[in-house]
């Protein structure tokens, strides 16, 4: 039986794998979660040793509540409460710094004040002297910066909440505010549950899909695919068809060096539009992923489904299952960018994402585990550094921030996500495509080595590799919940599945025909 749906050609492989590239760029620290703010390196004195806290900033405008936004309390001043209180007026004071006293009346309200000119304390003392009830600070920038004291300060004595959101966020509440409209604030410091419920889901999405991409070709499709390969760094016959590309050694560092670049520009050029790129791409990897993947499950159910053919004009022939198919995964692909912010565009995206990450698994094969060496091990080390070693050069972990986002503009839809229905915050937690693609590279090969020699599941390679790659996933969540930051997955993944086939391939004395396998 024929593959059902073939693939697309050379050019469609590249772009599948500029997709599984701005995978490993943009959703990055899988499962990431917000770490605490407060690093307990600034001075501490009485008036001024607050635990610097998260803070969910909710409005309303004209009385419809927008979507919460996040800031960060201030070391100085009063504690922002844990639980929800009443709202209250926002007002933005005259000057608009909140240097000065303020020409507009502000008691009772919450003063929403830009950065600038003075200091975080003389602004929260002229918005106290004032008579408001909190003050709320708009960064010059989409960070957060702590607000604290220095040594020489005297104690600032302030019974007010203080808190800082993002340029973004702020700048949402202060266009409200100057339009003319009653703009109430809500602000309170959730405290984050002991239990994550979305956790064991995401683990078991991540892991599922892995195991169903490793498979799928074998269980679902029939057969191996093309074995006339197309070499990604390697020659490449023309007359071939490339429904194949096989990995090559010196693509390991074209990988790296490409998400690096990729990832800086994200970092440093954080924008709406560069989001809408992604989105693109995602949705043009989705498409082919839905159309593959619904194609194999139609032919295997109705194996004649595949036959029926039609020319088209310009196009030749195609399979009549291709226009049906194709077609309701664009319109598919388009409701869910129409409807990705609402409360159950996760599970849209979560599908798109599964299909195309099982379609880049059987169009990118891993040769050998001296190809997977160099790929996870140069994978590794740019995790490493990306999330840990960063923070020393520009200030901040690069690929946190970048898998964060921003306020303005689309969610970057690199990722697997499940809603914390238990969390105050209503966040996300997430994985990245990446985090599932490169170890599911190496899990995929071991499967496809197992068949090849006549191994079954307590002989081979393949189970191992599941559970190492469970386990090195479990490792990733259990470091973010004793971090309290976010991690790089593949700093558990890889010593969990590389170590693992390597160990027991030089247990069993097949590590060299591992190193040089052609599977």
């Amino acid at each position: 039986m024929a593959i059902p749906a073939s693939p697309p050609r050379r050019g469609g492989l590249l772009r599948l794998l500029s997709v599984l590239l701005l995978a490993r760029a943009a959703a990055a620290a899988g499962g990431a979660a917000a770490s605490e703010f407060d690093d307990g390196t600034s001075p501490k004195f009485p008036g001024c040793d607050n635990t610097l806290q998260k803070v969910k900033v909710t409005y309303w405008v004209g009385g419809d509540e927008q979507s919460s936004l996040t800031g960060i309390s201030a070391r100085f001043g009063a504690v922002v409460p844990d639980t929800a209180g009443q709202k209250q007026p926002a007002v933005q004071p005259e000057p608009k710094g909140s240097c000065a006293k303020s020409s507009k009346p502000l008691a009772g309200s919450v003063a929403v004040a830009e950065r600038g000119e003075c200091t975080f304390i003389d602004k929260a003392k002229t918005a106290e002297a004032g008579g408001a009830a909190a003050l709320l600070i708009t960064n010059d920038d989409d960070a957060l910066q702590k607000m604290v004291c220095t040594d020489k300060d005297p104690p600032p004595n302030i019974n007010i909440p203080v808190v800082m959101v993002s340029k973004s966020a702020g700048d949402k509440i202060q266009t409200a505010i100057s339009a003319g409209n009653k703009v109430d604030i809500l602000m309170y410091a959730p405290q984050k549950p002991s239990f994550d419920g979305a956790i064991p889901f995401l683990w078991l999405m991540a892991v599922g899909t892995v195991a169903c991409a490793s498979v799928w070709t074998a269980a679902v499709v029939g057969e191996e695919p093309n074995k006339n390969a197309a070499s990604l760094g390697g020659e490449e016959n023309p007359e071939a068809e490339a429904e194949v590309v096989e990995l090559q050694t010196k693509t390991a560092l074209v990988f790296i060096v490409t998400s690096s670049f990729v990832l800086l520009f994200l970092f440093f050029f954080k924008s709406s539009w560069s989001a809408w790129l992604l989105v693109f791409l995602f949705c043009v990897g989705a498409i082919q992923g839905m159309q593959y993947v619904s194609s194999s499950l139609a032919i295997r159910v109705c194996s004649r489904c595949g036959e029926p053919k039609v020319k088209l004009p310009g196009i030749g022939n195609v399979k009549v299952l291709t226009l049906v198919t194709f077609p309701l995964a664009f319109i598919f692909a388009g409701v869910w960018v129409a409807s990705m912010n609402s409360p159950f565009g996760w599970v849209g995206q979560n599908l798109m994402g599964i299909c195309m990450m099982i379609l880049v698994l059987q169009v990118v094969h891993m040769p050998n585990i001296k190809v997977a060496s160099a790929l996870l091990i140069a994978a590794f080390l740019y995790d490493i550094f990306w999330v840990f070693i960063s923070p020393f050069i520009f200030k901040k972990s690069v690929m946190i921030t970048v898998a964060r986002g921003s306020d303005d503009g689309p969610s970057l839809p690199m990722v697997l996500k499940m809603p914390k229905e238990f969390d105050s915050w209503n966040g996300y937690d997430m994985i990245g495509f990446g985090d599932i693609l490169f170890p599911g590279l190496l899990v995929a090969f071991s499967f496809r080595f197992d068949r090849s020699h006549g191994k079954d599941l307590t002989d081979g390679y393949f189970l191992c590799l599941m559970i190492g790659y469970a386990f090195g996933l479990s490792c990733t969540y259990v470091g973010l919940y004793l971090m309290n930051s976010g991690q790089p997955a593949l700093l558990y993944l890889v010593p969990s599945t590389l170590g693992v086939i390597a160990v027991i391939g030089a247990k069993r004395g097949e590590l060299s025909q591992l190193w040089n396998a052609k599977a």
